[in-house]
């Protein structure tokens, strides 16, 4: 798999797993979530554009149970909100460092940040977290309705368990991403761009110089671009989003991810498709993952 999407810590248990955070009152973040109805659909992809080994493919019929999920991924401001009431440490920074695009540091962050072998625009940047995704001299004071990013498995799992949601399946994730579209590459039809207008935040411009082509450069707002036909937004590019699966059956250190991000371009990394997959291991953490909520119905 191309690591452009996301480097990630070779050994996710070199930290344990804070204890667990009491459960939090029914919160305004689980009474919003929206109430789709389930059903079956045909997930997964044959679509050449694929990666057959990431396993889009074949496509089957699965049925999905009705479920709730939320409209946008989880913002800097709710996150905030969860570390406030709990003094949750992310992973991030418990291990010191996260990994970040390197063309977004400033100069004197950028001289000591180490990059990543066979992929050196990633970066190893101490000091940074979902307060400082640029690192030391950054702060997501101005990106309040940005997705938070910087989170690992682990802390969406813990802010899961605060605020009475859980991450959504692989399968409860692709039927909402689809928005009721039946098969399309995208939630909105076939097109990339329908007449010429961006549906999403993905790179734009030669991967990985800095982006040319206008729109955002990181992460844009949360409720950016037009929701799909259930009402989610941003479901493909923007941030890559924890999913609960496992990457593949009996797989310990991997767990899945959708969506892609705004570091996707079709001449790299052309995951930014509802079917497109990915994986990390469950303590990594870096600018580009993010995550969505899901709850059974009430």
């Amino acid at each position: 798999m191309p690591e452009c999407c996301t480097p990630g810590r070779a050994h996710p248990s070199v930290l344990t797993l804070a204890p667990p955070l009491p459960p939090a009152r029914p919160s305004r973040i689980a009474r919003q979530l929206l109430a789709l109805p389930g059903g079956r659909f045909l997930m997964g992809t044959d679509d050449p554009e694929g990666f057959p080994a990431d396993a889009e493919g074949p496509v089957r019929e699965v049925v999905v149970e009705p479920f709730r999920i939320a409209a946008t991924t989880v913002t800097n401001a709710q996150f905030a909100t969860f570390v406030k009431a709990t003094g949750h440490v992310t992973d991030a920074e418990r291990f010191g460092f996260s990994f970040t695009f390197g063309a977004f540091l400033a100069d004197e962050v950028a001289a000591v940040s180490a990059p990543v072998a066979a992929v050196p625009w990633w970066r190893a940047v101490e000091g940074a977290d979902w307060r400082h995704p640029e690192g030391p001299g950054s702060h997501v004071t101005d990106r309040q309705n940005h997705p938070v990013v910087h989170v690992s498995w682990h802390d969406a799992q813990a802010y899961c368990a605060w605020s009475g949601t859980r991450l959504p399946t692989e399968a409860e994730w692709e039927y909402a991403a689809r928005g009721g579209l039946e098969q399309r590459r995208y939630p909105w039809g076939d097109e990339l761009m329908p007449d010429g207008r961006p549906l999403c935040n993905i790179w734009r411009g030669e991967f990985p110089d800095l982006p040319t082509g206008g729109g955002h450069a990181g992460t844009a707002p949360a409720k950016s671009f037009r929701p799909n036909g259930f009402g989610l937004y941003n479901t493909v590019g923007n941030v890559w989003e924890w999913c609960a699966d496992r990457f593949a059956p009996g797989e310990e250190t991997a767990r899945a991810m959708r969506g892609g991000s705004y570091l996707c371009h079709d001449s790299y990394c052309n995951r930014y498709r509802v079917a497109a997959r990915s994986s990390n291991t469950p303590g990594s953490s870096t600018g580009n993952i993010g995550f969505r909520v899901a709850a059974d119905p009430d």
